[in-house]
């Protein structure tokens, strides 16, 4: 008896060794994948900055605007914004640091329209040819720090429609004002917004309303892009109409931060 209580003994601390080193395992592994992650995003980053100096390097002005930009007699976009209409967007990477992503706005194929959300949005025409099919895609881009900015792209290639995007994402960038308009905080930070605002566009309607510290952002996933590219850390926020059209919804979001620039506060 003591013989086969000790086997069992030795078997269940062998099973518990294996189990802690499956765990030691697992935390390694998701830590490495971690580290994997970053590293991939810091590469993208240099990537992406040292594409944007040869841009700029070999930017040729076209308009009066950016011959001053490039002359560094304007330093400030809110001076641009405020003043002119920008028509290259060549100004704006030369004046911010700029980070950007795309809204998911197409849905694969699935059973019963049960296909899952996806960057792209496919549609096809017919020809004498065949079908011509064309993707478009939404990009939203940002500085965090108060600027943001809406584009959508369109062309039979995916990359070109994301570089479409993104161009007239920095074309239409805007200027927002943020705050601390919420009952529930007194800090003097500028976390969220500095009063309600609400946009429509179509049958989307959406209501930003100012949050305390720590709230987080109380909304959906694509106008949460949106919101943090302009900076918005904490928000409370309410939708109606046809919210799955995320054009739409995206559109009455920016169209609502548009408007905290109506008061100054």
């Amino acid at each position: 008896m003591e013989e086969k209580i000790l086997k069992k003994e030795k078997e269940d601390s062998k099973e518990k060794k294996a189990e802690e080193k499956k765990e030691i395992i697992e935390k390694n592994s998701e830590s490495i994948k971690e580290i994997e992650e970053l590293a991939k995003e810091e590469r993208i980053e240099r990537i992406e900055e040292k594409n944007r100096e040869e841009k700029l390097k070999s930017w040729v002005p076209k308009t009066k605007i950016g011959l001053l930009v490039k002359e560094k007699k304007i330093k400030d976009i809110d001076e641009v914004i405020e003043k002119y209409k920008i028509l290259e967007p060549e100004i704006v990477d030369s004046l911010l640091k700029l980070k950007s992503d795309l809204l998911n706005i197409g849905q694969s194929k699935g059973k019963f329209g049960g296909g899952k959300r996806r960057v792209w949005r496919q549609t096809q025409r017919k020809s004498a040819e065949g079908n011509v099919p064309t993707f478009s895609t939404m990009a939203v881009i940002g500085d965090g720090a108060g600027h943001v900015g809406l584009g959508l792209g369109k062309a039979k290639e995916t990359l070109p429609a994301r570089e479409k995007a993104i161009r007239k994402a920095k074309l239409n960038i805007i200027k927002i004002n943020r705050g601390c308009g919420s009952f529930d905080c007194s800090c003097n930070q500028q976390h969220s917004l500095p009063f309600k605002v609400q946009g429509k566009v179509g049958s989307s309607k959406i209501i930003l309303i100012p949050a305390p510290q720590g709230t987080g952002l109380v909304i959906g996933d694509e106008c949460k892009k949106i919101l943090k590219l302009a900076g918005i850390k904490d928000i409370y926020s309410k939708s109606l109409g046809q919210t799955r059209t995320t054009i739409n919804i995206a559109k009455a979001c920016l169209q609502a931060l548009e408007k905290t620039t109506e008061i100054k506060t």
